[in-house]
């Protein structure tokens, strides 16, 4: 009998339409790696989502991104169901949806990180934080959603009103000039480094999921000792976090610096999944298919105390009077 598995699309995050639409990719290379496949589209319901996890599934493969999809809180709920499921666990993709504590971890390894830091909304429009070139990023969103360049002699507000909704703070980092880099880690392994071009200059959501001209070259044309690093800090950004499966590392690299100019901006526990997107290419271009990558998701999917049996309805709870 084929392994059942659960394909979590959707949620209730900034990117849903961009979970919905790519999820389809995933969804036929799961087919055609041979697995019993039930989509579900995961809204902020939990009654719903278990019982469309029943009859319980061999494996769940999470294809949700942003918030609720890969900073934790699924991952909470499916621990505590007990089923397998892809990518990182709880605590790696808390860390790693928080850009300030995945740049402390980095950090706290010797992985350098751009000067930056949190704060209050109202001070970053006052413009007292840090001097132009800088970036505002919300602490805790996916997709570079929210993200601003705030360039020197702008005449343009560091954050956008009505248009932000992140909270009352948010991140402020230092602009550094080059090139995007990005790393793919697949179980620890560093895959290669692609560069990121963009015509606008900067990967903003737009540049992401919209904007065909964005060029992605891979392998980076960079020089030997910087590659190298940056394979080197991805894998340690992402063994210090506890990440699993596969993930992606952002970097900036300034080009006139040399290796001392690399410089390392996030991490990604749930990167974007079709054969053109940047961490499964990578994956392509050492020589596994798109289909084999998510079969191998599959079955190295895990959770930290798996609970072998059906999951109990509702009917189940025990009774409040007898207790």
């Amino acid at each position: 009998m084929a392994k059942s598995v659960a394909l979590l699309v959707g949620g209730w995050s900034a990117e849903r339409e961009v979970s919905l639409e790519k999820g389809k990719l995933v969804e036929q290379a799961l087919r055609d790696g041979g697995y019993d496949v039930r989509v579900i589209d995961v809204r902020k319901n939990l009654p719903a989502l278990v019982e469309a996890l029943t009859p319980r599934p061999d494996a769940i493969f999470n294809n949700l991104h942003g918030r609720g999809g890969e900073d934790g809180i699924i991952q909470g709920v499916l621990e505590m169901l007990g089923i397998p499921y892809t990518h990182s666990g709880l605590m790696a993709s808390a860390i790693g949806m928080n850009k300030e504590m995945s740049r402390v971890v980095a950090a706290s390894v010797g992985v350098p990180v751009a000067k930056g830091c949190v704060a209050k909304v109202s001070d970053i429009l006052a413009g007292t934080v840090m001097p132009a070139p800088y970036v505002v990023k919300p602490v805790q969103e996916g997709s570079s959603v929210g993200v601003k360049i705030v360039r020197e002699q702008s005449n343009s507000a560091p954050i956008d009103f009505p248009e932000w909704h992140f909270g009352d703070e948010a991140l402020v980092e230092q602009y550094i000039p080059g090139k995007e880099l990005t790393v793919a880690v697949l179980d620890g392994k560093a895959q290669a480094v692609t560069e990121i071009i963009a015509q606008g200059g900067f990967f903003d959501y737009d540049a992401k999921y919209k904007d065909q001209r964005t060029e992605l070259v891979l392998p980076a044309k960079i020089p030997e000792d910087v590659y190298n690093k940056a394979l080197e800090y991805a894998e340690s950004v992402y063994k210090v976090c506890g990440c699993q499966g596969l993930a992606r590392c952002d970097f900036r690299f300034d080009d006139t610096k040399g290796v001392s100019g690399l410089c390392f901006l996030e991490i990604n526990t749930q990167p974007g999944l079709t054969p053109q997107s940047i961490g499964p290419s990578q994956v392509v271009y050492n020589g596994t298919s798109f289909t084999e990558l998510c079969a191998h998701l599959v079955e190295t999917a895990k959770c930290l105390d798996p609970v072998p049996a059906e999951i109990p309805s509702s009917t189940d709870a025990p009774d409040k009077k007898r207790a």
